[in-house]
């Protein structure tokens, strides 16, 4: 007997929704109901139906329910991308070089985003990702020390910034933002591009558990292009 899990009970619940069993805006089956029926633990429904609502295809009201959404929609999802990885698919040999590590009190638009109280002392990196040693993109980067201390002795030498907190802190939501702007004089300088050319920024923040961990802006070179799934 195959073993019932999140994922095959995802699949079988949105099979019935896309064959009518329950209508779109229509209350579905409670989590002990369905837990019954597919003879699983509740936990098991818990992890299937939060699948389809990350998914856009149902809704979840705590003591209300899940519905089937009225206009279920596809999400692109985005990966935090990881610069050497970036530069390895494109053929290239990947180095990295901090050109600023230094715990100060931040300004204040970073202090906002990290959520600091006035005079709280925050780490700022600065480093250039490069490609067969060409600068590829420019990371600017605060990091809250409340909340992510052992940065301070992270390894930098051998691995960046970037890297380093995608695969050691964990994150449990964010905001991201992509926008073209006209390089400044630090930028271009680490780019090794012109004043006012314009470049392709990433401009993320992530918290945990409602405390914030990084803010960062991620200028790449010119000639950049963004790829995702939908």
């Amino acid at each position: 007997m195959n073993k019932v899990t999140h994922q095959t009970i995802r699949q079988s619940i949105l099979e019935r929704i896309q064959k009518g069993e329950w209508a779109l805006g229509e209350l579905i089956p409670g989590e002990a109901a369905l837990a019954e029926e597919y003879g699983c633990a509740r936990t098991t429904i818990n992890r299937a139906l939060q699948g389809l609502a990350d998914e856009g295809l149902v809704v979840r009201k705590r003591k209300g329910g899940t519905r089937v959404c009225n206009m279920p929609v596809r999400q692109a999802r985005f990966d935090i991308p990881i610069v050497r990885e970036q530069v390895e698919a494109f053929g290239g040999h990947y180095r990295h070089q901090v050109l600023r590590k230094v715990e100060k009190v931040p300004p204040l638009s970073i202090r906002t985003r990290l959520g600091l109280e006035k005079g709280a002392k925050a780490l700022q990196l600065d480093t250039v990702h490069l490609a067969d040693g060409r600068p590829f993109a420019y990371e600017a980067r605060w990091v809250n020390l409340k909340v992510v201390p052992q940065i301070r002795s992270a390894p930098f030498d051998e691995v960046s910034a970037n890297e380093w907190l995608v695969q050691t802190v964990p994150f449990s939501s964010g905001d991201v933002s992509f926008s073209a702007v006209a390089a400044g004089k630090d930028v271009a300088s680490a780019l090794e591009c012109k004043e006012g050319d314009a470049l392709f920024v990433i401009d993320r923040t992530t918290s945990l558990a409602g405390e914030f961990v990084t803010t960062m802006k991620l200028f790449y070179r010119e000639g950049y292009q963004l790829y995702s799934r939908l």
